[in-house]
């Protein structure tokens, strides 16, 4: 159970797809115009990302190494197909907000950067509990994006509004440009909140955003590089 929570605080702090990987740009950027989109969409992705690692990992002694990303490919569109089909369901207006982002999910690198790196080569609870992580770390960054982007081009906050009839908008925080001065914006924060906690003396070596391609001296067992290497001396022998 330590590494199952140790998955979770991985995708929450650790590697943050959002904020420490810089994984995931495409929705990051384009649905964040608000809070709610950016939670829906998170939320959405959390689903896929949580079931397609729990689903994948039951099935990596049967899933043959040759044709694994097809593999992966199926079984996260066919999580994306029930999502959406229960949001065409039940939150229609979630569903047109979001619109081609949700097929799109199918493709999104986090979620077949998990499959591959994770899920493939660790048992099913931890893959679930680092699905669930990276998502729950994933939905937290682009509700941030969205409150900020919301709150600074509209003065609403979740759809309320919350500043005084005086306050003007900046309209441009809502449009494309804003997106990416609110995404830098608040990666700087997280790297100076990092820098300070090492002039404390603090640990942040494990605040990073991969490998350091040590493999000799690299403890990592899920590492992907590491399994498919081994994987490939076998084949040979």
């Amino acid at each position: 159970m330590n590494e199952s929570w140790e998955r979770l605080y991985n995708g929450l702090v650790k590697e943050n797809p959002t904020f420490v990987l810089m994984l995931g740009m495409c929705p990051t950027l384009a649905v964040t115009t608000s809070a709610v989109n950016g939670l829906g969409m998170g939320l959405t992705t959390a689903a896929v990302l949580a079931l397609s690692n729990l689903l994948i990992s039951l099935l990596r002694n049967v899933i043959p190494n040759r044709v694994r990303i097809p593999a992966f490919i199926v079984i996260i569109a066919s999580f994306v197909t029930v999502v959406q089909l229960l949001l065409q369901a039940y939150i229609p207006t979630l569903n047109a907000a979001l619109g081609v982002y949700i097929p799109l999910i199918v493709v999104n690198c986090i979620i077949l950067g998990r499959a591959e790196s994770y899920a493939y080569s660790n048992p099913p609870i931890p893959s679930l509990f680092d699905g669930v992580g990276m998502g729950l770390g994933f939905t937290i960054a682009l509700t941030c994006i969205g409150a900020v982007r919301e709150f600074l081009g509209t003065g609403y906050a979740f759809g309320v509004k919350v500043t005084p009839d005086s306050f003007t908008p900046i309209g441009l925080f809502v449009l494309a440009p804003g997106a990416f001065f609110v995404l830098a914006l608040l990666t700087a924060v997280q790297n100076y909140v990092k820098a300070k906690g090492a002039k404390k003396g603090k640990d942040t070596s494990k605040i990073q955003s991969g490998c350091n391609h040590d493999c000799l001296n690299c403890g990592d067992s899920a590492c992907s590089t590491r399994f498919y290497d081994e994987e490939e001396e076998r084949d040979k022998g």
